[in-house]
């Protein structure tokens, strides 16, 4: 019966079920917790391996939100430094590691709102590309501020989250306007700032996001509007140290056309971007707002990392 809600949860991430950088890191967290509280192990060796096992079980669903193999570095790791401990003991810190990553996720969103509201101005025009949890929080987190500023929401295809964006922020009363990805350059005169969301951040201050975000950069920074990223710090991704690059996700080709329609036509269907840091001007975390250069010293400060070192 656990296995099954554990390979549940490995499915719903994996067809994107349960979407969302922060969201998928919680899932997975809740995954090794409930292996924890549930474990037939009979020492800890057999134990450290099933961990092993969930983990790659998790790490196989998506290749480019930071944040899933972040989460179960930090749980497991949390585990593993217990050299010596009995079973019972090893249960418990994974289960609290798992509550700590968890309760510190969800607080670290609702800190990110308070910080980067403090970038928005009253009257502004503001602008966000698919659905993220961390920059949502910052416009309603403002527009609950009593500030006066209205939202407009990409649709982000070919899966549309922005609509799960627009509404979420209708719900809060924000003035919200819904436009395709395309109109954005359209549009760009229009808007104050521009604010998204991050699946894994580079050492170099690159930001990797849903796909399109690289396109509205560009046209903010032609237009000289402000373009924040707003992410927790677990979506910095330790690997870009030492030279790794971010693997692209490219998603099955239906979500865009059925192939059916179009023999012969081949349909490529990548899931993110990367926006270069010369086009963010801001990344905001629960930790503070940095300047894309930093980037390289918040993940030595964040990662005990050496090279050759497997995330897992």
């Amino acid at each position: 019966m656990v296995q099954a809600e554990i390979k549940r949860i490995a499915r719903d991430i994996r067809t994107m079920r349960t979407r969302g950088a922060g969201k998928i890191a919680r899932a997975a967290a809740r995954a090794l917790k409930l292996e924890a509280a549930t474990t037939r192990a009979k020492t800890p060796a057999e134990f450290l391996r099933e961990l092993d096992d969930i983990s790659s079980l998790l790490l196989a669903t998506r290749p480019t939100a930071v944040s899933l193999p972040n989460a179960v570095r930090f749980v497991i790791l949390g585990a593993k430094r217990e050299r010596g401990a009995d079973l019972q003991t090893l249960r418990r810190a994974v289960i609290s590691r798992a509550d700590e990553f968890i309760r510190d996720s969800r607080k670290a969103v609702e800190r990110i709102g308070e910080i980067g509201a403090r970038r928005i101005s009253n009257g502004d025009v503001v602008l966000t590309h698919c659905n993220s949890d961390c920059a949502l929080a910052v416009i309603k987190t403002a527009f609950k501020q009593g500030k006066r500023i209205e939202a407009f929401v990409t649709e982000s295809r070919p899966m549309r989250q922005g609509l799960i964006s627009v509404r979420e922020l209708s719900r809060a009363g924000v003035p919200t306007t819904l436009i395709v990805d395309s109109a954005v350059r359209h549009f760009i005169r229009d808007i104050d700032k521009v604010i998204v969301g991050a699946d894994s951040i580079a050492a170099n201050g690159a930001v990797i996001n849903k796909v399109g975000t690289s396109q509205i950069a560009l046209a903010a920074h032609e237009a000289r509007v402000l373009f924040f990223v707003a992410a927790e710090s677990y979506k910095f991704h330790p690997g870009t140290l030492v030279g790794r690059l971010v693997k692209i996700e490219e998603r099955p080709p239906k979500e865009v056309a059925n192939p059916k329609r179009f023999p012969g036509v081949k349909i490529r269907n990548p899931v993110f971007d990367v926006t270069p840091p010369d086009y963010v001007d801001l990344i905001i975390t629960e930790r503070g707002i940095i300047p894309p250069s930093a980037a390289y010293a918040v993940i030595q400060e964040l990662f005990e990392w050496r090279p050759g070192e497997e995330l897992v």
